[in-house]
């Protein structure tokens, strides 16, 4: 079976979380992470987001990247990403160029149904 893995453009930790949040009420237009703007809003999951995230049959896996990389070391990947995990290859199922031309959490689902299907 296939994991999907969503890897933010950001580290995890509070004092982290603390300055993407300033940030995204701040100057949302040049906050660097467009995955983390799509299913988060500014202090919780976005709702459409979370019903998707628990509905679904999809394994999926969320990391930031410094627990991506400590996870899987050696890899190098621009991000945000979504990857597809099958055993222990992993492949590149919307790239971070692609995140940041992605508008919605509902046009997210919909391209993640479409790759999944």
């Amino acid at each position: 079976m296939k994991t999907l893995l969503f890897v933010y453009n950001a580290n995890s930790g509070i004092r982290n979380t603390a300055l993407d949040i300033a940030h995204k009420v701040f100057s949302p237009k040049t906050y660097n992470c467009n995955l983390c703007a799509i299913t988060f809003n500014t202090f919780s999951e976005n709702k459409a987001w979370k019903v998707f995230r628990t509905d679904s049959n999809i394994e999926m896996e969320f990391f930031h990247i410094n627990e991506f990389t400590k996870a899987y070391p050696g890899t190098k990947y621009e991000y945000p990403i979504v990857l597809s995990k099958t055993e222990d290859e992993l492949s590149v199922l919307i790239s971070d160029k692609k995140i940041k031309n992605i508008a919605s959490t509902e046009a997210l689902i919909s391209k993640i149904k479409k790759l999944t299907t």
